[in-house]
């Protein structure tokens, strides 16, 4: 394990894009799914759905073990809020935690993930190594969830491999 980093790729989630229309907020996107989705860029779940913001009025939805339909189910409950966009098979999760995780992300990102201000639950659309990545910070030991362009994650598997301070155990993506 590299810096006492692991890393591992979350499957059996649903994604989906959900971008709020003219005049809807985030209280009433928030309030059709039963859950305050955030107004900036933050991390907010019940456990089952978990909202990511990642512009305004707009967030990447993502359900664990979500049917292949759950898309289309989200769009029942948001019509004439939002649209949604199918995301499941645009991205690749990666799950990255332990506690050199932090050490590890921040020789790529330019946004500062120390504690005090990157805390559980920010999120922030960025970049590493010139590589388009969603990235939320899910617990404090500490653990981060990267969403990718499925195209892109075989680049950022190589980023990771070559500024990894020691081997790594990663998954072929």
């Amino acid at each position: 394990m590299a810096e006492g980093a692991e890393i591992t790729e979350r499957k059996g989630l649903a994604l989906a894009a959900v971008m709020a229309r003219k005049d809807v907020d985030a209280a009433r996107i928030g309030a059709a799914l039963g859950l305050a989705a955030p107004e900036g860029p933050a991390l907010v779940s019940d456990g089952a759905v978990a909202l990511i913001g990642t512009g305004p009025g707009v967030w990447l939805a993502a359900r664990d073990g979500g049917a292949a339909d759950w898309a289309d189910a989200l769009t029942e409950r948001l019509a004439g809020l939002a649209s949604v966009s199918d995301q499941s098979a645009g991205y690749r999760l990666l799950r990255l935690r332990g506690p050199g995780a932090q050490a590890l992300l921040q020789k790529g990102v330019f946004i500062d993930l120390d504690p005090s201000a990157f805390p559980v639950g920010a999120a922030a659309v960025t970049v590493i190594a010139h590589i388009g990545v969603i990235l939320w910070k899910v617990d404090e030991s500490p653990t981060f969830d990267l969403a990718v362009f499925r195209s892109l994650a075989g680049s950022l598997r190589d980023w990771i491999l070559a500024s990894a301070d020691a081997p790594l155990d990663l998954p072929d993506l």
